[in-house]
């Protein structure tokens, strides 16, 4: 129970932290990323999302958003096993990197831990009021900040890219 309150509140708290940040959109066609912050993708997949972009969601939010999430893991009773953080010219690009040797080595790691991240997004108001709730999923949640990219990677060897529509 305590687990679960926790990461109600991590997923709670970088939402607020979206909405109260306040600039423009533009998607990047490189992946000047790859080889730097993790290596060349192994799987490549396309979300067409089930929402669409929130018209206030701009960078400022995007930003905000990882913020609140750093903060929370960071304020966390154990070392996070990954960080966040946004890249590109509008930080539409969502990387998720593994600081743990042996997670988030394979895409089914990486799915397990998206899926994880939709069950705690599903919990907060901010998801409940801009989705069907029950049907979408933390990748929706991407879309709605605005975001068009994401990479989890164990930041080793593997690497899965999502494109979200």
């Amino acid at each position: 129970m305590a687990i679960r309150g926790k990461l109600v509140a991590l997923v709670l708290a970088a939402c607020v932290a979206g909405l109260l940040a306040g600039t423009a959109a533009a998607q990047e066609n490189d992946d000047r990323h790859a080889g730097y912050y993790y290596p060349e993708p192994q799987a490549t997949e396309t979300y067409t999302a089930r929402v669409t972009t929130l018209s206030d969601s701009d960078r400022s939010r995007r930003i905000g958003f990882v913020t609140g999430l750093t903060k929370q893991t960071l304020a966390g009773q154990y070392e996070p096993s990954f960080v966040v953080f946004a890249k590109g010219d509008d930080a539409e690009k969502l990387l998720i990197v593994g600081l743990v040797e042996g997670r988030l080595d394979t895409v089914y790691r990486a799915r397990a831990l998206l899926a994880q991240l939709t069950a705690v997004s599903r919990l907060t108001p901010f998801f409940q009021e801009n989705t069907l709730a029950e049907q979408a999923t933390f990748l929706d949640l991407l879309k709605l900040l605005g975001f068009r990219q994401l990479t989890v990677s164990d930041g080793d060897k593997f690497a899965l890219q999502i494109a979200i529509e």
